[in-house]
Order: C-alpha cells, then structure tokens, then sequence
C-alpha cells in the first residue's frame, strides 16, 4: 500500500515525522518509531515493513550485501570504506544487466528487470543503519553495482533526488555519481537533471571495433555518438567526466592504445576529463593487465597532459569487486 493511502487519514505532520524516523534516526522497526501512534506502527509494520532482507559478508574495507527482493529476485550492493575514511555505497539499479559486456559477471547473468527507486533506496538505507551502529555515516553513492543505470533512469534519478534531500539522507549531489556504458538519450536526460551529480563512462577501449568485441552495445552507440553528447553535457554541466578503462591484459592495455585513447580524449574540453584506470577483476577468460603495464599505459596519457589515476581494488575475495557481482554468495 502506498504511503499516501496509509496516512490519509492522518495529521499533516505524519509523514514528517516518518520521513524522520526512517532517513534521519535509521530505524529498522516502526516499534521504534515512538513519535507514531502505536495503531499506525501496527498498521505501517503489516504495509511498509522496514526489514531488508539481507546476507551480508566483510573482507577488510569492503562490504558486500546480497540482497533478496520482494518477487525472490537477488541483488548485490557493496559499501567500501577508503583510506580516508569516507563510505561509498555502491548500488545496483537492475536485477542483472542487458549489456552483456564480455569482462563483467553481470553481464552473464542476463537481464530481469529494472528496480524501483525504493529498491535502490533501500541498498543505501541497509548500510546506512550498518554504519549508524559506529556513528558513522554513508558520505558517497555510486551507481556502478549491478545493471546499466541510464536504462532505468527515472527510478535513479528518483532514488537521487531522495537521498539528496534534506527530508531524505542529506547526501550532497556532488557525493553521487552514476556510471553508464554510454547511452545517448541518457546522457540528453542527465543534462536537463538540476543536480550537480557526477558522470562515469565505461569506456574500456579507445576505438569501436575492439569496444564491440568487449561490449556489445558499442556496436549499436558508436564512441563518435557517446563523444557529441558528452560534449554537450560538459558545455552544459561544467563539471569533469570520469573516463573508466578496465586494464586487460594483451587485450586493450598495450601503449598504442594508450597513445590512442589520449588522441581520443584530446577531443574533449581541457580539463574536464580523468581517466580511471582498472585492474581488471577476474570473471572469465581474461586475465588481468599486470602492475608494470598499467603504470606504463598511464606515463603514456600522462606525458600527453592527461589526468589519470589507477583504482583501489577491493572486495576481490568476496567478489564484491567491479565486475564481478552475481548474487553469488
């Protein structure tokens, strides 16, 4: 039942206060919820049940969760805790994912559906109250889990739109960020959104047919065609686009493909670009670019001006590491 139905007959102020319960006091129980009256609780605990069914395991400073929907559909969400100490949730915005990228392991379970934003919310609010017990709090959230997220759009951009809000989790847009292989019509969405969010393409290679050998859909979204709206959208936005390479070794990760993508990249506006370099975690028949290649791919981009950093690897022996989430426990 929807919550409007719920309070319908209730004082203006309920929903306040049930907003303040479940995003500010990260309660898992309406029993906690002491500003409500107990046949409200009863009735919110039967509708709206707050408990997130959940399987959650730890390898260091990573958490995965594995989460089971409503229909008995799985999902996978991981909060990473950096060096620094900030928390970065990473969410999953569909059951599966349609992309069929040849590196991922969520690419090989197929496609079954989209979530809803409260689905999405729901993978921030189970490690938010997980955090809540060290007095610690979510400072980041990036759609990089499971799925393709300009495919589910409007549930994001909801989901966005909640946990920035100041009746929601209070997470500063510039805190969020949405990863995509690319889609066009997306991108065109993401320029007219009022929030300051960040963007992520999923690059992986610096031209069209070994993208097409790597992600299918580069065959149907040419770089060229990626390349126009994210001009448009850093014209429009302002604001640097991080460029993701999953380093595969003898795949994309020789230096004439790095002279290549730092030609590609010279297309863009100065400045408003990083290059995110990632070891590839292992899911199949590739193997990982080793250390000394990748720190030789990234002098090349360097020594044309480029910015470029190499991510942390986290959550490998769990497979909670990028590409690798599978609902498998």
């Amino acid at each position: 039942m929807e919550l409007s139905k719920i309070l319908a007959d209730q004082p203006a102020y309920r929903k306040k206060q049930i907003q303040e319960a479940v995003y500010k006091q990260l309660i898992s129980d309406w029993d906690e919820a002491l500003t409500l009256p107990k046949d409200l609780r009863d009735t919110l605990k039967t509708e709206m049940p707050l408990a997130i069914p959940a399987e959650i395991i730890n390898e260091g400073r990573a958490r995965k969760a594995l989460i089971t929907l409503n229909d008995g559909l799985q999902i996978e969400a991981v909060l990473i805790t950096n060096r620094d100490g900030r928390h970065t949730v990473c969410v999953s915005s569909q059951v599966g994912c349609p992309m069929a990228c040849t590196f991922c392991a969520t690419g090989k379970m197929g496609f079954k559906r989209n979530l809803t934003a409260q689905e999405i919310v729901s993978q921030v609010l189970l490690f938010a109250r997980e955090l809540k017990k060290s007095e610690d709090r979510v400072d980041n959230v990036v759609f990089m889990g499971m799925g393709e997220p300009l495919l589910n759009l409007y549930s994001v951009l909801e989901t966005i739109e909640l946990i920035n809000s100041p009746e929601g989790l209070e997470i500063g847009a510039r805190s969020i960020s949405i990863s995509t292989c690319g889609m066009p019509e997306g991108i065109r969405e993401i320029i007219e959104f009022p929030l300051q969010i960040n963007l992520a393409i999923s690059l992986h290679a610096p031209n069209d047919e070994l993208r097409s050998e790597l992600m299918p859909v580069a065959s149907q979204y040419s770089i060229k065609e990626i390349w126009r709206e994210l001009k448009n959208y850093l014209a429009a936005k302002k604001r640097k686009v991080m460029l993701e390479y999953v380093m595969i070794d003898n795949v994309n990760d020789n230096e004439l493909y790095a002279e290549e993508l730092a030609g590609l990249v010279a297309e863009l506006p100065k400045g408003l670009t990083m290059i995110n370099l990632i070891p590839y975690n292992p899911t199949g028949k590739y193997r990982p670019s080793p250390k000394n290649q990748i720190q030789k791919f990234k002098q090349v981009l360097e020594e044309h001006g480029l910015e470029v950093i190499v991510r942390e690897s986290l959550g490998g022996s769990i497979a909670g590491a990028c590409g690798q989430l599978a609902t498998k426990k």
